[in-house]
């Protein structure tokens, strides 16, 4: 059975999209890439406990009001993405995992290197006519 990952769009007034730059340590994977918070759902806890879990510890910001967005069948797991409004600036937020955070506009997306997949994830996210 593949495991299951839990991420976040977050999304701003702008339509921007906000992103972590993950550790540059070679011991994790996708060292100093670009990646949409978010985590592993746990044994026996939901996807939708999982981001809130995750958010809370990684950027203490309360997202019980997210909405999931899409699941994802990638071919080492099932992935959860959810969806929630967020005006806040990069460095107001408290970060306990990653580098940084930054907001990204769509086409500042393009040559962006992206970890885990979420190079589809964000290019479908723009392409829906429900985001628009």
């Amino acid at each position: 059975m593949k495991r299951s990952g839990t991420s976040i769009i977050f999304i701003n007034s702008r339509r921007e999209v906000l992103l972590l730059l993950r550790d540059d340590k070679p011991e994790i994977p996708y060292p100093n890439m670009w990646d949409l918070p978010g985590g592993h759902v746990e044994q026996d806890e939901t996807p939708e406990a999982c981001i809130v879990r995750e958010m809370l510890e990684e950027i203490e910001t309360d997202v019980s009001d997210c909405r999931l967005h899409a699941v994802y069948d990638f071919p080492d797991r099932i992935e959860h993405i959810f969806l929630m409004s967020f005006d806040v600036k990069a460095d107001s937020i408290t970060l306990h995992e990653g580098q940084r955070l930054r907001w990204f506009a769509e086409h500042e997306l393009q040559n962006l290197p992206l970890a885990y997949g979420f190079d589809l994830v964000l290019n479908d996210f723009y392409a829906s006519p429900d985001n628009h």
